[in-house]
């Protein structure tokens, strides 16, 4: 059956207007964006679908171009769609955060480290880059591979916190089996890096590391 044969209350646009958006399941979200659905199937029974070939709402959201267009009722353009919308959340995250003291705001600061790197198939290691009132300056993707010490190089970092002329720094990286749990690699290179930037005055504020939940903090857990 369409969906605009529905009861008016099941409809997923009704129903978010009436209940708000935090009353829709994945399927009836993603039904909003797909809007239509495909010969024999409603808008709704696609997102089911695409959300089970796709393995969640992750993997569809973290899909490339060509795994994304192979999905049924998906294609180019509804690429694009979708990723200025991932856009628009990073921005509008980002703009909570900029111009406050990020330690005042932790949960906004976690939502957004999650939602630029919770889902990527590997390790992206990122920096905020703050000013000497902790407010943000920029946010980096600095590096990709397994975190260790061949692959971060502090080097690389000091250069990144001169140029931006940075006061302080948040470092975040990603586990992609979604266990937040540190590791010691982890720790050494937080390590070397609160070393190398302590010599040009720069504070290591946090490092958070991103899996399933909310994150874990180095600094919460008294790691740094």
């Amino acid at each position: 059956m369409p969906i605009k044969d529905w009861p008016e209350g099941e409809r997923p646009r009704e129903k978010l207007l009436e209940r708000g958006a935090g009353a829709l399941s994945d399927a009836e979200l993603l039904a909003l964006f797909l809007r239509t659905g495909v010969r024999g199937k409603s808008a709704v029974d696609l997102a089911r679908e695409l959300l089970n070939d796709f393995d969640g709402l992750v993997g569809l959201l973290a899909a490339d171009k060509k795994r994304f267009c192979e999905g049924k009722g998906l294609g180019t353009a509804k690429f694009a769609e979708l990723q200025a919308v991932l856009e628009l959340s990073h921005r509008y995250l980002l703009s909570r955060i900029r111009g406050q003291d990020v330690l005042t705001s932790p949960e906004a600061t976690r939502d957004y480290l999650k939602l630029r790197l919770y889902g990527s198939p590997h390790e992206i290691f990122a920096c905020l880059f703050l000013d000497n009132r902790h407010r943000v300056i920029s946010y980096d993707e600095l590096f990709q591979g397994t975190i260790d010490g061949a692959s971060v190089h502090p080097r690389v970092v000091v250069q990144r916190v001169l140029a931006t002329n940075a006061a302080a720094v948040i470092f975040a990286h990603n586990h992609p089996s979604g266990v937040a749990e540190p590791s010691q690699a982890d720790l050494r290179i937080t390590q070397r890096l609160k070393e190398a930037l302590s010599l040009i005055d720069v504070r290591v504020l946090d490092h958070v590391i991103i899996g399933d939940g909310e994150g874990t903090s180095l600094a919460e857990r008294g790691l740094l």
